[in-house]
């Protein structure tokens, strides 16, 4: 039996199945060592290229054999990096399935809840319970409007009557307003010299002219 078998066989005889957060730990440990081994496999690659020119044409054999072990190198490294890949892919799924069952545990949790919250409810009661309600609001509506309304002061009042009232009401003050208009007006007139304007006789020269006028008849028949 190969190291790996006995050793997978040994941790599967242990009979206890390791928890998500202990296998994503381990994971996670062994992508660190693999990182580690992928830089030192890196940098033994850079090596052996420096070598291998170092050498070139002059010691062909040298050479051939450094870049030889830098084909190796890589090799692994290419290894490595299909390693980390699975382990990387597999951590993940831990992680996911994980938070998975978190969140499964917790929608239960509150599914519990919500079913104890309501083990003393009925659907039935709590119409009862909202019909009631509203009754109640209609009632004290009514008690609310009731008292609100003074007795012995119903509004009698005629309608047409008020309508005409108010009729009245907007035509005083539209004739207000036109007032106020009219007054505001400058009518401005030309500026004519006293001299200039005829003499109108007033009333009184009217008066005089006629006695005059009698007196002088008068004194030509005498």
């Amino acid at each position: 039996m190969s190291f790996l078998a006995k050793l997978l066989g040994s941790s599967g005889k242990s009979g206890k199945s390791p928890t998500p957060q202990e296998a994503i730990q381990k994971l996670r440990e062994t992508e660190e060592m693999m990182i580690k081994k992928q830089e030192f496999l890196e940098k033994k690659i850079d090596e052996e290229l420096a070598l291998a020119k170092k050498h070139g044409t002059k010691n062909k054999r040298a050479a051939l054999l450094a870049l030889k072990r830098k084909k190796r190198y890589m090799k692994q490294l290419d290894q490595i990096d299909g390693t980390l890949s699975t382990i990387e892919l597999q951590r993940e799924m831990l992680e996911n399935a994980t938070s998975n069952t978190e969140v499964l545990k917790n929608m239960n949790y509150a599914s519990k809840a919500i079913k104890a919250a309501h083990k003393d409810m009925d659907v039935d009661k709590v119409h009862d319970l909202l019909d009631e309600i509203a009754e109640q609001n209609e009632i004290a509506q009514e008690i609310t409007d009731a008292i609100s309304i003074p007795r012995g002061m119903a509004d009698d009042f005629d309608e047409d009557e008020l309508l005409s009232e108010l009729e009245e009401l907007e035509q005083e003050e539209m004739d207000k307003k036109l007032l106020e208009v009219e007054g505001t007006e400058d009518v401005s007139l030309p500026s004519v010299p006293p001299s200039s304007l005829p003499t109108i006789p007033t009333k009184k020269k009217e008066e005089e002219d006629l006695d005059g006028m009698e007196e002088l008849a008068s004194w030509a028949t005498s």
